[in-house]
C-alpha cells in the first residue's frame, strides 16, 4: 500500500500528499444558476477533509446552454466566482490541491434546462440536435478559456478539460457525431483541434503554476481506441498538460478491439511515452487492493468514484489499515447521509443500479 501514500510533484511545482484524486461526481446539489449550494460545498469539502490529495468538482458548466444535469455547478459568469472562491479555499486549507473540472454537455444537454435546442459539432435531426456554426466553435473556445481564466481568479489550483464521457468535446473527437465539413470535422487533426485550441488557450492565458488536465474515455460514444491512443500521445506531446486523466469504466478490462488481442485497457495507456506528464485513471476502482493493482499498472495516482461517495474519508481510511474493506453496495440512505450526501444526491443515486437500499 505504500506506494498510494508516497507524495508525487507535479512539473507545475504542486505536490499531491498521495495518490488519490477525487472523481468528477455528478450530484445535482446547486443551484439552477449555477451558483454553488451549501450542499455541495459540504459534500467536496468533506472529501478534502478525508484526505484526497485532489479534490476535484463535478463536471462545471462553462455556457449556460451547455448544462448537462439539473442542480449543476456553473463557472461561465463572474455571479459564481462568490462560491468557487469559498470552495477552492476551504479545499486547499486541507491540504487538498483544488480543481475544476471544465465540461459542456452539447447534444447530452436536457432540452428542458437550456435555452433553445442542445447543441453539437453535426446536426441530427431525430434528437434535435442543431450544429455549431464555425463562430460558436470559436466562441465555445473561448468561453471554455475563459472559465479557467476565471477558476484560476477563485483560488483553484488548476482545471480539466472534460474530453469524454460523449459530451461536447469528445462528439468533436467522434468521427461518429462529427460530420462537420470546416477544420473543425473530418480528419482527426481537424477533429482534435478544438481540444488542442482550448489547452493551448488555457496555457497562454494562465499562469505555469496553474494545472491543466485532460480527460479522454475510450470504447464508447462512437471513439476508436486506435484514435485515442494516438491522440492521447499528441497531448502529451504538446507540452501544455500536466496529467491525463483515462476514464476506463473499468481499468481491469481486456480491449475489446481484436486488434489489442489479450492486452488490457490500462496497459494501452501506461505505455505511452508521457514524459513529464502524469497518469490517473478510473473505473471500478473501489478495494484498496484495485487501487494497488492500477499502481502496480504504472500508472501515477488512481481516481475512484463511487468508493468516494460511500467513504468521504476513503484514503483516510486506507492508510490506516490496509486491510480497510469498504461498505459493500448498495448502502442505505441513512448510510449516505452520514457521509455528506444531501437528499437531492441521495435521491440521484437511486437511479443507478444497486447503489441505494430501497
Amino acid at each position: 500500500m505504500h506506494s498510494l501514500f508516497e507524495p508525487i510533484r507535479l512539473k507545475s511545482g504542486a505536490v499531491m500528499k498521495n495518490r488519490f484524486m477525487l472523481a468528477p461526481l455528478t450530484n445535482q446539489q446547486s443551484h439552477r444558476d449555477g451558483r454553488l449550494s451549501e450542499d455541495e460545498f459540504h459534500w467536496l469539502t468533506m472529501r478534502a477533509q478525508g484526505g484526497f490529495a485532489i479534490t476535484m468538482t463535478c463536471a462545471v458548466h462553462v455556457q449556460a446552454n451547455g448544462q448537462g444535469f439539473p442542480g449543476q455547478l456553473g463557472i461561465f459568469n463572474d455571479d459564481q466566482l462568490e462560491g468557487h472562491r469559498r470552495l477552492a479555499a476551504a479545499i486547499k486549507a486541507e491540504d487538498s490541491l483544488a480543481m475544476v473540472q471544465l465540461h459542456h454537455a452539447g447534444m447530452r444537454s436536457p432540452a428542458e434546462l437550456i435555452d433553445g435546442p442542445p447543441l453539437g459539432p453535426s446536426a441530427n435531426e431525430e434528437t434535435g440536435v442543431r450544429a455549431l456554426t464555425t463562430t460558436e466553435v470559436e466562441t465555445l473556445r473561448d468561453d471554455f478559456i475563459a472559465a479557467a481564466q476565471r477558476a484560476e481568479r477563485a483560488g483553484y489550483s488548476g482545471v480539466e478539460v472534460h474530453g469524454a464521457h460523449g459530451y461536447i468535446l469528445c462528439q468533436f473527437l467522434s468521427s461518429q457525431d462529427n460530420q462537420r465539413d470546416d477544420t473543425y470535422g473530418g480528419s482527426l487533426e481537424n477533429r482534435t483541434r478544438l481540444i488542442h485550441e482550448i489547452i493551448d488557450g488555457i496555457a497562454a492565458q494562465c499562469s505555469d503554476e496553474f494545472i491543466i488536465g485532460l480527460r479522454l474515455s475510450p470504447e464508447r460514444f462512437g471513439m476508436r481506441l486506435d484514435e485515442v491512443i494516438l491522440l492521447a500521445q499528441q497531448f502529451i506531446d504538446s507540452g501544455h498538460l500536466y496529467f491525463l486523466d483515462m476514464s476506463l469504466w473499468d481499468c481491469f478490462k481486456m480491449i475489446d478491439d481484436p486488434a489489442y488481442q489479450d492486452q488490457s485497457l490500462i496497459s494501452a495507456f501506461t505505455e505511452l511515452d508521457r514524459k513529464d506528464v502524469l497518469l490517473t485513471v478510473a473505473g471500478k476502482i473501489y478495494q484498496p487492493h484495485d487501487a494497488v493493482k492500477c499502481m502496480q499498472a504504472g500508472v501515477d495516482f488512481v481516481t475512484p468514484g463511487r468508493v468516494a461517495i460511500v467513504h468521504h474519508d476513503y484514503p483516510k481510511q486506507v492508510a490506516q489499515n490496509s486491510s480497510f474493506k469498504p461498505e459493500t453496495l448498495p448502502v442505505t440512505r441513512a448510510h449516505l447521509r452520514q457521509e455528506g450526501l444531501s437528499e437531492k444526491f441521495i435521491d440521484y443515486m437511486s437511479s443507478w443500479a444497486d447503489f441505494v437500499e430501497d
